[in-house]
């Protein structure tokens, strides 16, 4: 069987995060969310909060691993992203509960981890 195609690979583990999050009671509001500034690979509920998950994988964590690839810039781009999809749901960052998690994978191993609150909002 080829390898995965990058695309592929990504939604494979964002399926995998998906079905693991919702085991552990959250619901899936939107997935693979694309705005002008960025792309939001899942929304949640959790509760009365809306999480906004990052799935990384990294095959090897030579270069540092999953979670360190969530880069500044990157926070930005979430942020910016996650207030815009809030304003086309007619909600207010303000006065919406809501935080940024990640879903990693490392290696060959089939372990999740999951980073609650990976960034403040």
């Amino acid at each position: 069987m080829p390898p995965l195609s990058k695309k592929d690979t990504g939604t494979l583990y964002e399926q995998q995060a998906c079905r693991f999050l919702e085991r552990q009671g959250l619901f899936v509001i939107d997935k693979n969310v694309r705005l002008k500034c960025g792309e939001l690979d899942i929304i949640m509920q959790d509760g009365s909060c809306i999480v906004f998950v990052e799935v990384k994988f990294r095959k090897n964590i030579t270069y540092g691993g999953a979670t360190s690839s969530i880069s500044t810039k990157q926070q930005r781009t979430l942020l910016n992203t996650a207030h815009l999809w809030l304003v086309k749901q007619n909600r207010s960052a303000i006065h919406t509960e809501f935080r940024f998690d990640a879903v990693v994978f490392e290696g060959t191993s089939d372990a999740v981890n999951w980073i609650k609150n990976i960034f403040s909002g």
